[in-house]
């Protein structure tokens, strides 16, 4: 099946594969919106115009001109690096049993710490937050309400959600209460510089180690980036002591 032809200058065929090609220089983070209609039209037209403009110099015979050399010059040592850089790196491979046995050796590397997920309320004097904490334990009020309408700390638009957390994380006194609170009932107050802090732990995490199948990718992804550059450092000083003059 022949490629659809988007338009013709000077008789050349541009094709949706052509664009494409094109498309590949734009920013990634641009890409996404290429398929936007209004986008689309954008990216065609500028696609267009890079064409328009390289018949036109074309046409003057700009291929001639010093200027020309030289940047074919600077963009053929590019290429050219690009792609010696590329054969350097092809035959790199980490095998599964390399992974597996960087995790057997190394599983101090995965071990996770002890952690709760936990909601709070700051308020600022301890009088209001033994009055909400009454008014949550006997139902008056839901601890994500309370928190929206009372908590002094920027977790309130989130119902005092503070997500998970490990130890060190927060300051000594919420985090001993923390640690120590029963999942499910409401703590404190508790009382730190910022104030007076009811605290809903919803899980707490003892210290594990993280299996095998969670870091398999994470442990191939760093070997293979480890022999990356241990392959290219030592093809850099075979290429200095063979080309290199000083």
């Amino acid at each position: 099946m022949s490629e659809k032809v988007l338009a013709k200058i000077a008789g050349k065929e541009l094709t949706e594969k052509d664009y494409q090609a094109f498309l590949q220089k734009v920013p990634a983070e641009q890409r996404a919106y290429a398929e936007h209609p209004q986008a689309k039209a954008m990216y065609v037209e500028q696609f267009l115009t890079q064409h328009l403009y390289a018949q036109m110099g074309e046409d003057m015979n700009l291929e001639e001109t010093p200027e020309f050399e030289e940047l074919m010059s600077v963009m053929k040592m590019e290429i050219l690096s690009q792609l010696a850089m590329a054969e350097t790196l092809k035959g790199i491979e980490v095998t599964s049993g390399e992974v597996k046995a960087f995790y057997d050796d190394n599983k101090e590397m995965f071990k996770k710490g002890e952690t709760v997920k936990a909601k709070h309320i700051l308020v600022d004097d301890e009088a209001k937050a033994n009055e909400l904490m009454a008014a949550i334990e006997a139902g008056e009020i839901a601890f994500e309400e309370a928190a929206k309408a009372n908590s002094t700390c920027p977790s309130s638009a989130q119902g005092g959600d503070l997500g998970e957390f490990g130890k060190g994380q927060m300051v000594p006194a919420f985090e001993e209460a923390a640690f120590a609170a029963e999942i499910g009932k409401v703590a404190g107050p508790v009382k730190t510089d910022f104030g007076y802090h009811i605290i809903l732990v919803e899980a707490h995490q003892t210290e594990s180690t993280l299996t095998f199948d969670e870091v398999r990718d994470q442990i191939k992804a760093q070997l293979t980036q480890q022999k990356s550059t241990e392959a290219f450092q030592a093809k850099t000083a075979e290429l200095k002591a063979k080309y290199l003059e000083v």
